[in-house]
């Protein structure tokens, strides 16, 4: 369990020190030492925390449980995976109309992704883990909210890539990988 929390406090504070910091002239830390700097501390930071953070809870074994999952909650969790996954593949295509309407679609796929998991899994460890993101995740949709920039040319092309590439994750984390990678059966 120590190295699930000292995972999760290293990530979401370099995260959440991101989202937060000054962009004032003069007191923006990214700027004072160059991005290049920044993104390697900030980087390697986050990836340390993120390692630490899987390692952690595969670690943690069972733990007891904080509340009983209701026994709808793997539905809904299914029901949320398809357009996180789909918001996900669209942070890296083609700036498509999914993109403009949501604005920061890596965030609400972690929000869906996070909550769908708690509905799902009430042991100490999952409540760390999906908890944890989701505090983060709905913090960070708030302070990036007033710094996004308007979009004016959209690609339908960019939302027909997330929706294939998003329904493809989809069918292959459900047929394929969540069992391998995660060690949980989803059905």
């Amino acid at each position: 369990m120590y190295f699930l929390i000292a995972g999760s406090v290293l990530f979401f504070t370099a995260h959440l020190y991101s989202a937060l910091r000054s962009r004032l002239p003069g007191r923006d830390l990214r700027k004072n030492i160059g991005d290049a700097k920044f993104m390697s501390a900030y980087s390697l930071i986050s990836g340390i925390g993120f390692a630490l953070m899987i390692w952690g809870f595969s670690l943690a074994g069972d733990t007891s449980a904080v509340y009983q999952p209701p026994p709808w909650g793997r539905h809904v969790t299914l029901a949320l995976m398809l357009p996180a996954l789909i918001l996900i593949a669209a942070v890296y295509s083609p700036r498509g109309h999914i993109k403009k309407f949501v604005k920061h679609p890596m965030l609400l796929a972690v929000i869906l992704w996070s909550a769908g998991h708690l509905l799902s899994n009430g042991e100490l460890k999952s409540v760390i883990l999906f908890g944890g993101f989701l505090i983060f995740a709905l913090v960070d949709r708030i302070a990036v909210m007033g710094r996004f920039k308007s979009v004016k040319r959209v690609s339908p092309a960019g939302d027909l890539i997330a929706i294939i590439v998003g329904a493809s994750l989809y069918y292959a984390f459900l047929q394929y990988l969540h069992e391998p990678l995660m060690g949980v059966a989803i059905i």
